[in-house]
């Protein structure tokens, strides 16, 4: 995942020791769930806990019980959108870039915010723009716009409707016959829930076809390659996760669990 890969362990742990030196106490980490071990590790080492996009709000809801301030990683849009439907303001967040020092801002902004957000990003979500919305409105008379919280609050703020994947697919088929929708997620569900929902118009929001390069590598062909090596006795891309990193990631997804 590219949004995963923009949140190195590194960088979070020392991004976790400034913030600790300049706010020491104050700041529960949420980390999204498109995030690699050592990172869901590094939140449950210390206290945080793990969200998706469907319960993104009651985990940064419960991380402000917990303390005043919340790092929330690896997606920027995803924190941004959730903190102001919360009701925060966009004073009360701030952009940590992992490549600057004090993430390129001021001790006193950081004191200041009470939403840090990780400089990541999913590349297929921030794609969408507010004028593709303003398009798709004039190309299909009568759509409604329902996009994913990954994407930019001001193509969010035009939407008709944000919801997570569950959401989404929750929206289109509780819909009547003879809806339409243009929807800002993934190529492959937006085409899906087309073939599914045959009595309602679905398009895609950009009229550019941009599929999730690395979730398209999981295809059939590899799928059917690993279960027949599997079958011969022969394990093939074994995923280890180092034990440490293993007991502290289930940590915060249990915390997640708790939460929900």
């Amino acid at each position: 995942c590219s949004m995963a890969d923009m949140a190195d362990i590194g960088q979070a742990e020392e991004a976790w020791t400034v913030l600790d030196q300049i706010v020491p106490g104050r700041v529960t980490p949420v980390t999204y769930m498109n995030s690699t071990a050592a990172i869901k590790s590094l939140t449950g080492r210390e206290g945080g806990t793990i969200c998706t996009s469907s319960n993104a709000d009651g985990a940064m809801r419960w991380a402000l019980e917990q303390r005043d301030k919340v790092l929330f990683l690896p997606d920027q849009h995803l924190g941004r959108n959730t903190a102001l439907k919360m009701g925060l303001g966009l004073d009360d967040v701030a952009v940590w870039d992992p490549h600057r020092d004090l993430g390129g801002l001021t001790e006193e902004q950081i004191a200041r915010a009470t939403v840090l957000l990780w400089k990541g990003h999913c590349s297929v979500h921030q794609r969408f723009l507010p004028e593709m919305v303003d398009a798709v409105r004039a190309r299909v008379p009568g759509v409604r716009v329902i996009v994913h919280p990954e994407c930019r609050q001001e193509v969010v703020e035009k939407a008709d409707e944000v919801g997570s994947t569950e959401g989404i697919i929750r929206a289109i088929e509780a819909s009547p016959a003879g809806s339409k929708w243009a929807i800002g997620t993934e190529l492959n569900l937006v085409g899906r829930l087309g073939i599914e929902n045959p009595d309602k118009t679905v398009v895609f929001l950009d009229r550019t076809v941009c599929f999730c390069a690395t979730m398209n590598r999981i295809d059939l062909p590899h799928l059917v390659w690993a279960m027949e090596t599997l079958l011969s006795g022969v394990v093939v891309n074994r995923i280890s996760v180092d034990p440490d990193d293993a007991k502290w990631a289930r940590v915060a997804l249990e915390r997640m669990l708790q939460i929900a």
